[in-house]
């Protein structure tokens, strides 16, 4: 049996830059407010007319992660897409993908995982190089949120947290089983799937007809509703449990953590999450300061910098960790 390894990264995100002070002049919020509670900045927001789209998005974070891997786009086997953001409800983006780069009729898969959802694509994605059935897999997380948003202050809690961009990875097989991604591990928690939803338009309780029929303007079931308290709390139990798991299955310690790239959900749950495990700085990735949380974008985006960088380092152990919608959450463990 093969393991997977990451040969080629990749990022996108918009030019226009939106800071804590333009949301200020959108809805009742201010920098302080914003900083103090997710340590938020600034994000990226696509502007009308650029031509960002999820799917685009992810095609440009593809080109750099195929380019930097040194392969032909003819090599990759298998695409795997993840986002909450489709261009169209159906079908997916991976077929957009598959179309854009001109790759031969290979299969696409999309995953709506939300903010785990990178997590959870890098585990099929080494599930399929391991059993021997593909050898390059294109893995893409990306999501436009801007354009979903209630950029009112009714809608503050949830808009100021968001943003824009594309991450991806080129896996391939790695015929040394020390190497690449050692393990994955994912869960979920449906009970709690309605403290952070997105209801409309769904077929299960407000679907395009009903929508229209009521033409409410006060019909807020096709904006995000989170609980955002209740969504912090567990966020910092899982992520913990979480990693642990991928360590012990490992046989490693705490102690064996080089770089630790959590989900850029919101810069206080890190800043726990690298307290409890007593890690420094520079054991830690963040940088939802400049992009916001960009949900299965995220963990791309942070991991491409991070190896840019030069803080991905060959025979580095990373940890990759997501919480997410759902719920769900997981980890990735990489010796790189």
């Amino acid at each position: 049996m093969y393991n997977s390894k990451i040969i080629g990264l990749g990022k996108y995100v918009p030019d226009n830059v939106v800071t804590n002070a333009d949301l200020s002049k959108m809805m009742d919020t201010n920098d302080e407010w914003i900083t103090e509670r997710t340590g938020i900045k600034e994000r990226r927001w696509v502007k009308e007319g650029s031509g960002d789209t999820t799917a685009t998005m992810g095609v440009k974070a593809a080109k750099q992660a195929i380019e930097r891997a040194g392969i032909d786009k003819d090599d990759i086997d298998f695409i795997i897409f993840a986002t909450l953001s489709p261009d169209m409800y159906f079908p997916g983006p991976g077929v957009q993908v598959q179309h854009a780069l001109d790759i031969k009729t290979v299969g696409a898969l999309d995953v709506r995982n939300q903010c785990s959802g990178f997590v959870y694509a890098l585990s099929v994605a080494d599930n399929f190089i391991k059993t021997g059935m593909y050898k390059n897999i294109l893995v893409i997380g990306s999501e436009l949120h801007s354009q979903g948003l209630d950029k009112t202050t009714r809608g503050r809690g949830v808009t100021v947290i968001f943003g824009d961009g594309a991450g991806a990875a080129i896996l391939t097989r790695e015929e040394d089983n020390s190497k690449g991604i050692l393990s994955t591990h994912l869960h979920s928690q449906g009970e709690h799937a309605e403290e952070l939803v997105l209801v409309a338009p769904g077929m299960g309780k407000r679907w395009v007809s009903d929508i229209l029929a009521d033409n409410d303007p006060d019909d807020v079931s096709y904006f995000p509703h989170m609980n955002g308290q209740f969504v912090f709390k567990n966020a910092v139990v899982r992520f913990s449990e979480v990693i642990m798991e991928g360590l012990a299955k490992n046989n490693m310690d705490k102690e064996a953590i080089d770089m630790l790239i959590p989900h850029q959900a919101n810069l206080r749950i890190a800043q726990f999450i690298q307290k409890k495990f007593g890690l420094s700085d520079d054991q830690v990735f963040n940088n939802i300061m400049k992009y916001g949380n960009t949900t299965a974008a995220s963990i791309p985006i942070a991991l491409t910098e991070a190896w840019e960088q030069g803080k991905v380092k060959e025979g580095d152990n990373v940890v990759l960790a997501a919480f997410g919608s759902g719920f769900t959450w997981g980890s990735v463990i990489i010796k790189w």
